[in-house]
């Protein structure tokens, strides 16, 4: 797409829409095309070489011009979002399992995701803020962390998205049609996407399993449910967003008790 063609859509939009926005970055829709504001070069540097090599569907790259990433829409619909029920089919969730697989096979991109990295101390610091701020029960946060230790083991590394939440997914007729939002990928842990895809969804970790074709450590992939859900809380709470809304990473954390 020319850069006029692009100019001349955009001026025919008359509404844009906040997809999503906080102090670091923000992502808007106008018509067709999804603008992704980010104050870190460095992960708009990540998602563009990410989404060219992963060997499953990305979103096109219409253009950049720092601070601004400009990505043409995806068709079909979400898998779902954290908090709602999904709607989508068993075939759709383990078409997303088998395309995470796909991802996993592909050789390692040559930098490693920074999303897991001092995963021990970060953990540490925020099960004591959640406890001395009083945000949750020191027995709720206690069993979460012994759940969560679960993920600091031995790994081999895969290439990893790093941020697979369900909403970054899109289906049509249950076939992937894309993935969004690379900019954590890097040689990372393999059972960290499938639980950032199952969070709040445990339902379906069954056939997301079916789909990705292999043996999964079920105990691996809830720790990385305990762990996430510890480590997002006061970032969440900081930039605007809740929780401890209903099936959100609060309710997470208690379906561990």
């Amino acid at each position: 797409m020319t850069s006029s063609i692009i100019s001349a859509t955009l001026a025919d939009v008359d509404e844009i829409e906040v997809v999503v926005a906080h102090r670091e970055r923000a992502t808007l829709r106008v018509g067709d095309v999804f603008l992704k504001i980010d104050a870190d070069q460095a992960r708009i540097e990540v998602e563009v070489e990410a989404m060219v090599l992963a060997p499953i569907p990305t979103p096109e790259i219409l253009w950049r011009k720092p601070p601004v990433l400009a990505l043409a829409a995806l068709p079909g619909k979400v898998l779902g979002r954290l908090g709602e029920p999904s709607t989508a089919s068993s075939a759709a969730w383990a078409a997303a399992g088998a395309a995470v697989r796909r991802l996993h096979d592909a050789p390692l991109p040559p930098w490693r995701s920074r999303c897991l990295d001092g995963l021990a101390s970060r953990l540490d610091i925020e099960c004591e803020w959640l406890v001395t701020s009083g945000t949750l029960p020191a027995d709720l946060v206690a069993r979460n962390r012994q759940v969560a230790e679960a993920v600091l083991r031995p790994r081999t590394p895969v290439f990893m998205h790093g941020d697979l939440q369900i909403a970054h997914v899109f289906l049509e007729d249950d076939e992937i049609t894309g993935v969004l939002d690379w900019s954590e990928a890097g040689q990372g842990d393999a059972l960290y996407d499938l639980a950032c895809l199952t969070l709040g969804h445990e339902e379906h970790l069954g056939d997301v399993v079916a789909g990705y074709g292999t043996d999964v450590d079920l105990d691996v992939v809830r720790g990385w449910w305990s762990l996430r859900s510890l480590l997002a809380i006061r970032w969440l709470a900081e930039h605007g967003f809740d929780p401890a809304a209903p099936g959100c990473e609060i309710d997470v954390l208690k379906s561990r008790m």
